[in-house]
């Protein structure tokens, strides 16, 4: 991957480029184009201070790896505001000869210096640490039943995914793309220190498999319609926060960090996660559908028949405004000859309340538009729950013979691959066994 002419594109979509690069060449460029903007980061290269990056006190942090929305800013309408670059490190656990008690140590201190390194915030970093139902198969033991967490598969006959079967997935968020890439290199490099200060070496015990990056924020995506799957005059909006020209992220469609936390049992204080890398097409999205066929595609019919989204999702304020539409699916698409995205997920809420927290963010990953749909739920039950109802194969099979619907968004969304995660608590984030109870 070459970077771009920092002269010829703004800063932001420099350093969107410069965290999917990666490495010290990644970090080293985003250092240089800040020093030339008067940054001062001469010596971060090496593990120095980041300019402007806050450092953090591990005895801040909470006991949920997830709680991570008090530690973010809100925007006017109240909704949380995610950081703006994402790294996804995929790894296998490779502890060779070294006593388990050892390795666990050592990882567990790592992820201290991390969190000792930078400020628990967007504006320093955000992290988590999970596993996945592979790496506990090859553990003695089994996990309690109040974490559901079986081995990701396809969910629909549409579905090809393939597996995501690495042991761990490490999540890394923070505005400032210097940081998520100093911290990469701290855990994954050959950095011995990240902003200032040192890390405990436990490369030798992870063997990273795959890293996938993104981000998000208004007007990004409208700064990478280079990236195939989408025309590059897209009349992206910019306020849109997706390729598809939409914000997301409503406070009032989202799980809070409670209702996704699990109750009962060792890994009370946990959550599941599952990462879906999706493929957009969207070439038909924006060459073919007008603005109120996309609002009826992705929200519902009546939100565009009403003018309920605005240009972008700004008259939204937090609530999309799915739970006062009609409660039959079948008969409203029968009616309308189209059901939305929203709509259809709005179905498998559980007493009125969302189930999944969603820290999903587009990708071009691959030079190619997506999404790392990635969220949070107390069990893997619930994200199949929500994902059957947004596939809507109730619909089709309610559908009269002849007539045709159009079933939302899934004609532009691909699933390319599908992991699911335990999240643990933070004291047991390093190297779980399936049932701590057990452990000697």
């Amino acid at each position: 991957m070459e970077l771009p002419d920092p002269d010829s594109v703004s800063r932001r979509e420099f350093a969107k480029a410069a965290v999917a690069l990666g490495g010290v060449a990644g970090l080293s460029a985003c250092l240089d184009a800040s020093d030339a903007d008067g940054g001062g980061n001469a010596d971060a290269a090496d593990g120095g201070p980041l300019d402007g990056v806050p450092a953090g006190d591990p005895g801040e942090a909470p006991d949920r790896q997830h709680a991570w929305d008090d530690a973010l800013d809100r925007d006017d309408a109240g909704n949380v505001v995610p950081p703006t670059h994402h790294v996804l490190r995929y790894v296998d656990v490779d502890r060779g000869d070294a006593p388990r008690a050892d390795a666990r140590e050592r990882i567990e201190a790592a992820f201290t210096d991390l969190e000792r390194a930078f400020e628990r915030s967007a504006a320093g970093l955000l992290f988590t640490v999970g596993y996945s139902p592979a790496y506990f198969d090859r553990l003695p033991g089994t996990l309690p039943e109040s974490v559901d967490l079986p081995a990701p598969r396809p969910l629909t006959g549409l579905e090809d995914p393939s597996i995501d079967e690495a042991d761990a997935l490490v999540h890394l968020a923070a505005d400032e793309p210097a940081a998520v890439l100093a911290a990469d290199e701290a855990l994954f490099g050959g950095a011995t220190a990240a902003n200032g200060v040192p890390v405990t070496d436990a490369s030798g015990l992870f063997d990273p498999v795959d890293r996938r990056t993104g981000f998000i924020g208004a007007g990004l995506p409208r700064e990478h319609r280079d990236a195939d799957g989408i025309p590059d005059d897209a009349p992206v909006p910019e306020g849109a926060k997706l390729f598809m020209g939409f914000a997301n992220g409503f406070a009032e469609s989202q799980a809070t960090e409670g209702r996704v936390t699990i109750e009962g049992g060792p890994f009370a204080g946990g959550t599941t996660q599952q990462v879906s890398t999706l493929r957009t097409q969207l070439d038909a999205w924006w060459s073919q559908e007008s603005h109120e066929q996309r609002v009826a595609k992705l929200f519902s019919p009546t939100h565009a028949d009403e003018g309920r989204v605005g240009e972008y999702g700004e008259r939204l304020g937090s609530d999309p405004g799915v739970a006062d539409l009609p409660e039959d699916a079948v008969a409203y698409a029968h009616e309308e000859g189209v059901v939305g995205h929203a709509q259809k997920a709005a179905r498998a809420r559980e007493d009125g309340k969302p189930r999944l927290l969603r820290r999903d963010f587009p990708t071009t990953d691959g030079d190619h538009t997506g999404i790392h749909f990635l969220t949070l739920q107390e069990s893997i039950g619930d994200f199949v729950a929500v994902r059957d109802a947004m596939t809507g194969a109730d619909i089709a099979d309610g559908t009269a013979v002849g007539s045709r619907i159009n079933n939302g968004i899934l004609q532009y969304v691909f699933v390319r691959s599908r992991g699911n995660f335990l999240v643990p608590p933070r004291g047991l984030r390093a190297l779980p066994d399936p049932d701590p109870r057990s452990e000697p």
